[in-house]
């Protein structure tokens, strides 16, 4: 009996085969050998990084170019003036001074000054004061010191003092009382302050019953004379 052989199990059918895949193998090493390179660790400094390279660069500085101002605009032409020959003549005014000279006379006339009736001198220093019913002796202060007398007579013997106390008021009591004696004489515009109203009406009363006087006059001509006067009196507890 002949043994017959397996061609799957025979060897030396793929010998070819493996040689050639060993040739690479080989060939791959010994190239990968070759490039292999060791590098020395002292070397490399990873952490420094030297500055100096670059400050010793140069940096170009750029300069920015502003463009010149426009021109200014020309001036405006001037303006021609035409000069035109004045062939008409022209009469001048002669303006006389009218300064005079000193030794020059001037007529000056007489003004006269009409009376207004509004005009107000006080008591104090008028030059002729209102007389009083009375008083028209004596010079003017004589004239002035009676015209208060009579007054300060007159309101006493006509005032109703006793008007306070029904009021309900005690004590000392004053009142101001303010008028004018017009250019005829009458006594006009009386005024009055008081502690109460009804103070103030028995005031008026009184001071509009003064009889009528001679108006003051002030350089010849009668005036308005305003005239103060304080009423003051006690009121019995």
């Amino acid at each position: 009996m002949q043994i017959k052989k397996n061609p799957g199990a025979d060897i030396g059918r793929n010998s070819s085969l493996y040689f050639a895949i060993g040739l690479a193998l080989m060939v791959f090493l010994a190239y990968g050998a070759i490039n292999y390179k060791v590098y020395d660790k002292s070397d490399l400094d990873l952490d420094k990084v030297s500055m100096d390279a670059l400050d010793e660069e140069e940096v170009p500085v750029t300069e920015q170019v502003v463009p010149p101002p426009p021109p200014p605009p020309p001036p405006p032409a001037p303006e021609v003036i035409e000069i035109v020959e004045d062939e008409e003549e022209v009469e001048e005014t002669v303006i006389e001074s009218t300064e005079t000279d000193q030794e020059e006379e001037i007529d000056i006339e007489d003004i006269e000054v009409d009376e207004y009736e509004d005009v107000e001198v006080p008591f104090a220093v008028i030059e002729n004061v209102p007389v009083f019913p009375g008083c028209d002796k004596g010079n003017n202060e004589w004239k002035r010191q009676c015209m208060s007398e009579k007054i300060a007579k007159f309101v006493q013997r006509k005032f109703n003092t006793e008007l306070a106390g029904d009021l309900g008021l005690s004590g000392r009591q004053r009142i101001s009382v303010i008028f004018r004696i017009d250019v005829q004489g009458n006594v006009v515009g009386v005024r009055a302050r008081a502690p109460h109203p009804r103070l103030e009406k028995e005031a008026v009363r009184v001071i509009n019953l003064l009889p009528k006087m001679k108006p003051g006059r002030q350089r010849g001509r009668a005036v308005i004379v305003p005239y103060s006067l304080p009423i003051i009196f006690q009121v019995q507890d």
